[in-house]
């Protein structure tokens, strides 16, 4: 049995219209109106295809195939449906259209698996609307609390559980998973890189996820009038900020061993071209391989932040989220090979350099991740491209690795 190519192709297709931003890339934030709009197509899909549909207290999507044991732990096999500001149509996206695909063959050629599989499609992996990223898998898995839950908010104050009632969700639903009923976790993912592409290998096994941190800076300084204010009695905001901000890929360069730091976005307050900057508000994305270069870097940005605290300037960091580099279960990754080989795929071994909600879930459960190649290695941007072929190559090898983990679990 092999994937269908052309109904992959259709769904990664119809999913990229649930956009705020139409011929521009794929904008879709958590708990919006497109939002709801891609959960229901997704819920639709799990019900054609003979899933038991459920949604926690974050709004995170489970379609569940009950297996010959039910009362096993399930196999999880998704990725998350939400975007980046103006992205591409297939990243998170493709892997819960695999995982529908997955569902799809299962029914079709009527398998009943040994264990229990579920379907999962997370919300909220990128931080693009509540910050700090990974939040549907770390709320599931407790690490996000659910008193930090209650508070946290977009940039213009809705409180994520204010905007989950909006579109319909209950925030009041159980939240937290138990572990012993996960068996495994898969993810596939497109690789965001052009290392696959370039060696002309369709499939990477994931060893390993990169480290990172996010932290938010806050710069409070006095507004005034542009024109009226003399240079020496101003306390900008914005010129501290960018003082900052310019010195990050120093500090990047002098922990080195590939740490790599990052200003995505930044806020100005009041925003108007003849007042002087109040309040400016920009995150610090922070990443390496490494826990102690991600330590030092952050330790470095901490200090380079605290040097600008001129007179008039308040400065504060908020640390959104910290998660260590992780090591992907050896044993799946062994039987994610036998697959690959078995079933004639080239494949290698590939580092992650991208946050994935798997490095969250590895800390509970083994968790095994492939990627398939990015056309140019672009990601992020709407010319964002994977082909509807690797994705069907990607499907067929989590399709054999199922079986093949659940027989092994079995016998």
């Amino acid at each position: 049995m092999k994937a269908n190519q052309n109904r992959i192709q259709q769904h990664i297709e119809l999913l990229s219209q649930f956009t705020a931003t139409p011929g521009q890339g794929v904008t879709r934030l958590t708990y919006s109106q497109e939002d709801l709009l891609a959960r229901n197509y997704i819920k639709e899909r799990m019900v054609e295809y003979g899933l038991t549909v459920t949604e926690d207290g974050f709004g995170n999507i489970f379609g569940k195939l009950e297996g010959q044991m039910p009362d096993k732990p399930s196999v999880l096999v998704g990725s998350h449906f939400d975007s980046v500001p103006n992205g591409g149509a297939y990243d998170g996206t493709a892997g819960v259209v695999v995982g529908l695909e997955l569902a799809a063959l299962f029914k079709e050629n009527a398998i009943t698996p040994l264990y229990p599989l579920e379907i999962i499609a997370f919300v909220e992996e990128e931080g693009s609307r509540f910050g700090g990223g990974l939040m549907g898998s770390r709320g599931m898995m407790g690490v996000l609390t659910e008193s930090d839950f209650d508070q946290l908010a977009d940039a213009e104050g809705i409180l994520a559980k204010d905007a989950m009632l909006e579109i319909g969700l209950d925030p009041s639903k159980k939240k937290v998973r138990d572990p012993k009923t996960i068996l495994a976790f898969l993810e596939l993912h497109i690789e965001q890189g052009p290392i696959l592409e370039e060696k002309g290998i369709q499939v990477g096994i994931v060893e390993g996820i990169v480290g990172l941190t996010h932290l938010e800076v806050t710069v409070q300084g006095r507004a005034g009038h542009a024109g009226t204010t003399p240079m020496d009695r101003r306390s900008d905001a914005l010129v501290t900020a960018a003082r900052i901000v310019g010195d990050l890929p120093e500090i990047a360069a002098t922990v080195g061993n590939g740490t790599v730091i990052t200003t995505g976005r930044l806020n100005v307050f009041p925003n108007g071209s003849n007042v002087i900057p109040e309040n400016v508000t920009f995150t610090v994305d922070i990443r390496s391989g490494e826990e102690e270069h991600v330590l030092e870097a952050v330790k470095r940005t901490k200090e380079r932040i605290m040097t600008q605290k001129d007179e008039g300037i308040q400065i504060t960091v908020k640390e959104q989220m910290s998660i260590q580099p992780k090591l992907l279960d050896a044993s799946i990754r062994s039987v994610l090979k036998e697959s690959s080989d078995l079933l004639g795929s080239s494949n290698c071994s590939i580092q992650s350099g991208a946050g994935h909600d798997a490095m969250v879930l590895s800390d509970f459960t083994a968790c095994g991740m492939i990627f398939i190649p990015s056309k140019a290695g672009l990601s992020h941007c709407p010319e964002e491209w994977s082909s509807a072929t690797d994705l069907a190559v990607g499907t067929n090898i989590l399709f054999e690795t199922i079986n093949k983990l659940m027989k092994e679990k079995s016998s």
